[in-house]
C-alpha cells in the first residue's frame, strides 16, 4: 500500500525533529485512449514543523499571529529538515514503482511554492515532457509548459501552476524518442493559499496589437504586514505560484549552477533547486542586505548591505561566496564620499541614510555601477577588489557643484533633465555600439527629494516634489553612455505611471516591462511604447519590483 509506505518513512524521516506531517489522501483519476480507470494515489504534503502553517487557521490581525507564521516558514528554509524530506522521497521512490501510468505525485514536499506538485516517474524510452494545468473555470486558461529535461527516462520534476481551491486537471504530455506521443491525466484538489493574494489580478487590455512577452511576473515585495511571499503571475494575470519567505522582501531572483537564489530575510539568502528544495541558506551575520544583488564573473554575489554595527544605512557593498558561505565586506561608499557624508552627517541620526543605494549592476573588469536615490545619482566605481574609486557619475550637476565631486559627473550630450529618485538601472551592453560605450535603463521615479539634503532645492529641476503630486508621470529613461567622451545622452524616454518611490523597469526582446510600485500597477509596452496589458493588485503599501522571467532551463524548456 502506498500510504502506509509513505507515512513509515515519512515518520521515520522526521522523528529526531518532532515535526508534524499532514498527509492527505487524494483521488487522482488517470485517462488514456484505451482505459478510464481510478486509482488512490498519496499526495503528501509535509508541513515543516507546524501544522498551523499548511492548515491555516482563522488568525487574528495581531502580532502574535504573525510572529507565528513566520516562526513556521524559517523551518522552511532550513537545509537539515530539507534533506530529510529529501530522503524521505528517495525512500518512497526506492520502495515503489512508478511509471507514466503511475507517477508519485507529492504535493509541495519542501513548502516552497503552495501552488506546485513534486512528480516521478520512469519511462520504458526516452520521453520529453510537458505538462497542462486545467480548471473548470472559463475565466481561468490552460497553463502549459515543457519541463526542462531532454529524451530521458527518468522523470523528475517540479509542476508550478496549480490553482487553490479548485479541481486541478494535470495532463502530462510524452513525446517519445521514437516519434509517438501520449497523454497521461490526473485530478487533484489543492487548497487554499497561505497569503491574501488574488488568484486573478484586474486587468486591462492596451491599444497594441503586439503580444506580451513569454513568462511569468513575479511579484517581488508586496510589502506589508502580513506573512512574506514571492508571487508569480501568468500573462492572463492568474497566480501559478506563492513562495513563502521569511520576511522582508525578495528582490530579484538570481540563476547559477542549477539553483535559483534569492532574499528570504533581512539578512538571509536562499539557494533553491528546480525541485523546489532548499539546498543552502547563507545567513550574512553583521550585515543586513537590501534592495538587489547580483553576480560577478567568479559566481560569487555582490549584495547592497547595511553595517549593522554602524549608525549609517545602506551604503555598503558586500561579497558573498556561495560556494563557502563566506561574507566579506567589498565597498564601503563613505570611502569613496568622504566629504559629502561628512556635510549630511547627523549626529543625532543612528541610521543615516545619506546615500540609499537600490541598485547594483556587474560590468565586468571588477567595475560596478551602482544607483543612488538619496543623490539621485548613477555611480560607476572601478577597482573594486583592489582599491575602490569612483570612475564618474551621472546626475544633476547642481546638485553636486561645490562639493569634491563635481569634477567626476559626465556631460550631458542632450538637454534634459536627469534621472531624479531613479529605480532599477539595468545595464546593457550591445555588440552595434563602438568600444566605450554601453546603454542603460532605468525607471525614473521624476521625484525630487532628499531627506538628508534639505538645502538642495530640487523644484529648480521643473519635477515633482509631493508624493502625492497632481497630475505627476514617473519616466522610462534609457541613455547611451559613451566613456571616452565622458557623456550620456537621452536616447528613450516615456510617461508611465506616477510613482516617487520603488518600481522598476524591464525590457524583454522588444517589450517593457513597468512596474508603477506606489500604484500598485504593473504594465507591458511594446517597441513603441504603446500600452500591450496592464494589471492592478490590491496591497497595503507598494509593489516594490516586478520582474519577469521564463524559467528556462530551470523549471522549464520553451
Amino acid at each position: 500500500m502506498v500510504l502506509p509506505l509513505f507515512l513509515k518513512s515519512v515518520h521515520s524521516c522526521f522523528r529526531k525533529y518532532s515535526q508534524s506531517i499532514d498527509t492527505i489522501t487524494a483521488v487522482i483519476k488517470m485517462k488514456n485512449k484505451k482505459k478510464k480507470s481510478a486509482i488512490i494515489l498519496t499526495i503528501a504534503a509535509v508541513s515543516l514543523c507546524l501544522v498551523a502553517w499548511l492548515t491555516k487557521p482563522e488568525t487574528t490581525n495581531t502580532t502574535g499571529s504573525i510572529a507565528s507564521a513566520k516562526t513556521t516558514v524559517k523551518d522552511i528554509y532550513h537545509v537539515e529538515k530539507q534533506n530529510a524530506i529529501r530522503e524521505s522521497l528517495d525512500n518512497q521512490i526506492a520502495e515503489g514503482s512508478y511509471s507514466e501510468d503511475n507517477a508519485l505525485m507529492v504535493y509541495n514536499p519542501f513548502g516552497t511554492n503552495t501552488l506546485s506538485m513534486y512528480t516521478y516517474f520512469t519511462s520504458t524510452q526516452g520521453a520529453k515532457i510537458s505538462y497542462t494545468i486545467h480548471v473548470e473555470n472559463k475565466n481561468i486558461a490552460d497553463f502549459t509548459r515543457t519541463l526542462n529535461s531532454d529524451y530521458a527516462t527518468t522523470h523528475e520534476y517540479q509542476l508550478i501552476g496549480l490553482i487553490p481551491n479548485q479541481e486541478n486537471t494535470i495532463t502530462l504530455h510524452m513525446e517519445y524518442e521514437d516519434g509517438t506521443n501520449r497523454d497521461v491525466t490526473y485530478t487533484y484538489t489543492c487548497g487554499s493559499l497561505k497569503g491574501s493574494e488574488s488568484i486573478q489580478l484586474e486587468m486591462e487590455e492596451g491599444t497594441s496589437r503586439e503580444e506580451v512577452s513569454d513568462g511569468l511576473y513575479v511579484i517581488l515585495g508586496n510589502d506589508s504586514d502580513a506573512d512574506d511571499f514571492m508571487y508569480y503571475y501568468d500573462n492572463n494575470g492568474i497566480l501559478r505560484g506563492e513562495v513563502p519567505i521569511e520576511g522582508y522582501r525578495s528582490h530579484r531572483l538570481l540563476f547559477a549552477n542549477d539553483r535559483m537564489y534569492y532574499s528570504i530575510s533581512t539578512n538571509k539568502m536562499a539557494e533553491m533547486d528546480a525541485l523546489g528544495q532548499v539546498t543552502n541558506v547563507f545567513d550574512l551575520g553583521n550585515y543586513d542586505l537590501h534592495h538587489d544583488y547580483v553576480f560577478d564573473d567568479n559566481g560569487d554575489m555582490l549584495i547592497l548591505a547595511t553595517d549593522t554595527t554602524k549608525d549609517t544605512v545602506e551604503d555598503m557593498i558586500i561579497r558573498l561566496d556561495v560556494s563557502s558561505g563566506a561574507v566579506s565586506l567589498v565597498v564601503d561608499m563613505g570611502d569613496l564620499f568622504t566629504t559629502y557624508k561628512a556635510s549630511v552627517y547627523d549626529k543625532d541620526n543612528d541610521e543615516l541614510d545619506w546615500t540609499h543605494l537600490n541598485t547594483i549592476q556587474w560590468m565586468g573588469a571588477n567595475e560596478i555601477l551602482v544607483s543612488s536615490r538619496e543623490t539621485s545619482t548613477i555611480v560607476k566605481i572601478k577597482d573594486i577588489d583592489g582599491t575602490p574609486e569612483i570612475d564618474y557619475m551621472m546626475g544633476e550637476k547642481t546638485f553636486w557643484e561645490d562639493s569634491d565631486y563635481a569634477d567626476l559627473l559626465l556631460d550631458k550630450a542632450n538637454s534634459f533633465t536627469s534621472q531624479t529618485g531613479q529605480h532599477s538601472i539595468t545595464y546593457v551592453e550591445d555588440d552595434t555600439l563602438a568600444d566605450g560605450q554601453y546603454y542603460l535603463y532605468m525607471f525614473n521615479n521624476n521625484f525630487g527629494y532628499s531627506s538628508t539634503n534639505t538645502a538642495y532645492d530640487w523644484s529648480q529641476l521643473n519635477i515633482p516634489t509631493e508624493v502625492k503630486a497632481e497630475d505627476a508621470v514617473s519616466k522610462y529613461y534609457k541613455y547611451l553612455v559613451d566613456e571616452k567622451k565622458g557623456t550620456y545622452t537621452l536616447v528613450d524616454a516615456f510617461d508611465v505611471p506616477y510613482s516617487p518611490y520603488v518600481s522598476s523597469v524591464q525590457n524583454i526582446g522588444t517589450n517593457t516591462i513597468v512596474d508603477s510600485g506606489m500604484a500598485f500597477n504593473f504594465q507591458e509596452y511594446d517597441s513603441e511604447h504603446t500600452l500591450i496589458r496592464s494589471f492592478t493588485m490590491k496591497g497595503e503599501k507598494y509593489i516594490y519590483r516586478v520582474y519577469k522571467y521564463t524559467f528556462d532551463n530551470f523549471y522549464f524548456n520553451q
